[in-house]
């Protein structure tokens, strides 16, 4: 069974960086699509950022455009969310998702497996 762990998550103040981990285990992850999404209290689950398996092709929210950066270590199975530059409306639990696909897509549907998640909460 295909599992992923989230982990990193805490509180930051405003300006300061965090770095989320996923690990993940039970599936050929090397070949899988891997993104994170986030979920604030009230709103709707939103992506952030994508990595391909293919060429490491990356795809990310214009929200944070310039601020994240999505990589991935395949001999480690683990895909990484580095966060700078953030921001009190960056506070969200934060999911690493896979996805059997060949492009760093924005659409949580096409992600087949999910972690439980970690808060990120950013004090102004």
């Amino acid at each position: 069974q295909a599992q992923l762990v989230e982990s990193g998550g805490g509180l930051v103040q405003t300006g300061g960086s965090l770095r989320l981990s996923c690990a993940a285990s039970g599936g050929t992850f090397s070949r899988y699509t891997m993104g994170w999404f986030r979920q604030a209290p009230g709103k709707e689950r939103e992506f952030v950022a994508a990595i391909s398996w293919i060429l490491d092709s990356t795809n990310y929210a214009d929200s944070v455009k310039g601020r994240f950066t999505i990589s991935r270590d395949n001999a480690k199975n683990q895909v990484y969310l580095q966060m700078n530059s953030l921001k009190p409306e960056d506070t969200a639990v934060y999911y690493c998702a896979g996805g059997r696909k060949t492009i760093a897509t924005r659409d949580r549907n096409a992600y087949d497996y999910w972690g439980q998640g970690t808060q990120v909460t950013v004090s102004s």
